[in-house]
């Protein structure tokens, strides 16, 4: 058998174990997708999670198959019945963060499934990986989808009959009363961060400077972690209000246009509708139906021209509020040992303590980057270290200048 890269390769000696280790791989998904869609509140939504559990499934048969015909024994399901959806990061970050996640976790398997194309040496094996990679491929472009809460349209999956039910599916970017999770969680350690990482540095510098001294290093800590504090909380309202000012203006745009040529307004919603796949006269249905609305039309067009909806803006108030707080909760971490002690012991044990939360703070950030926990923590670890070497030995410098 000849490949487009040439000759094709000897049967790979572990290959019984990696078919079974893509069979654990595609149950795992079948039960997580299984899980999600349980969950799904929304028919169109929830039908495609279906489809892509039935279609996971389908690939652990294959592999099953395929591994009987090598003489194995039939493999057996070592995952959870809810795959990945129930664990920690999914449960903590909430279903928005468990898609993200698997969005990434497709693109990787393509990956993989495209590198055991060379390496298999396995023609029918070899058939298996064509027809999966397609599949993984189509459910990577689904989860694009449902992460931007839009419902692929695959067919006869999606009905036509309703327009306004199909519309509020594709543009309703976020449920309206629906907890997002993973915002606040990285609000809350966007402000720890940079509260842990300016206080620490303070600390490390006036510590040198002053050898320890505890009265020096509070005043200076607590006056930096409430300067801190009000920074982070009235630059994150600023934002807020800003971002929100911003979409207003750009809606009076769109309302202004609107009325200047409905037509053209139409149309151009059609055309959006149609460069995601649903039919020219479905499309144009679907924008008649939303025309007889012009709050309903100028809402629609509105968020495909700025990708956004204004329930998806931020709260300035509630910016602020999580923004101050969380950096003054970080804040707070470095100078809490020097209320109890003085001196080079004082220094060592908020050093310790500081890089510590650093760690904590790096691993609790893999909920949101996706990032393994250990890598995240230890890079921030690596961070604090270094800054508050470098503001110890500034501080020392200081210290001897001012002597």
């Amino acid at each position: 058998m000849e490949t487009d890269s040439g000759p094709a390769l000897p049967r790979h000696p572990r290959l019984s174990q990696i078919l079974e280790q893509n069979w654990q791989a595609e149950m795992a998904g079948s039960h997580t997708y299984r899980t999600l869609a349980e969950r799904e509140p929304i028919p169109g939504r929830r039908q495609t999670l279906e489809h892509m559990a039935q279609a996971e499934r389908d690939h652990a048969a294959l592999w099953a198959g395929r591994l009987r015909e090598l003489g194995e024994p039939e493999p057996v399901y070592q995952g959870k019945p809810t795959g990945d959806a129930d664990s920690l990061k999914n449960r903590i970050g909430g279903d928005d963060l468990a898609l993200r996640r698997l969005e990434i976790e497709e693109s990787r398997d393509i990956a993989k499934y495209s590198q055991q194309l060379k390496a298999l040496g396995d023609a029918p094996s070899l058939a298996i990986l064509q027809r999966v990679i397609e599949d993984e491929q189509e459910h990577y472009r689904e989860l694009s989808s449902l992460i931007r809460r839009q419902t692929p349209l695959r067919g006869s999956r999606v009905p036509t009959t309703d327009p306004k039910t199909t519309l509020e599916q594709l543009l309703t970017k976020r449920n309206q009363g629906r907890s997002h999770t993973a915002g606040w969680i990285g609000d809350a350690i966007y402000g720890v961060n940079d509260g842990l990482g300016s206080i620490f540095g303070i600390v490390s510098g006036v510590s040198g400077a002053t050898l320890g001294n505890s009265k020096w290093v509070l005043l200076s800590g607590i006056a930096g972690m409430i300067a801190s504090a009000l920074s982070m909380g009235s630059g994150a309202y600023l934002a807020a209000k800003s971002e929100r000012e911003i979409y207003q203006a750009e809606v009076s745009r769109e309302r202004e246009a609107i009325a200047m040529n409905g037509a053209e307004a139409r149309e151009l919603l059609s055309l959006y509708y149609q460069v995601k796949g649903l039919p020219q006269e479905d499309a144009d249905h679907m924008v008649e139906h939303i025309a007889s609305d012009p709050d309903q039309l100028l809402r629609a067009l509105a968020a495909e021209r700025l990708n956004s909806t204004e329930e998806a803006l931020s709260n300035p108030l509630t910016s602020a509020f999580s923004g101050a707080l969380s950096t003054a909760a970080g804040a707070f971490i470095p100078i809490v040992p020097f209320f109890f002690l003085s001196g080079y012991s004082a220094v060592i044990v908020s050093a310790v303590v500081s890089l510590l939360a650093h760690f904590a703070v790096g691993a609790a950030k893999s909920l949101v980057t996706v990032r393994s926990w250990w890598s995240s923590g230890f890079e921030m670890t690596l961070v604090g270290a270094v800054e508050g070497i470098v503001t110890y030995v500034i501080g020392l410098g200081l210290g001897r200048l001012g002597a």
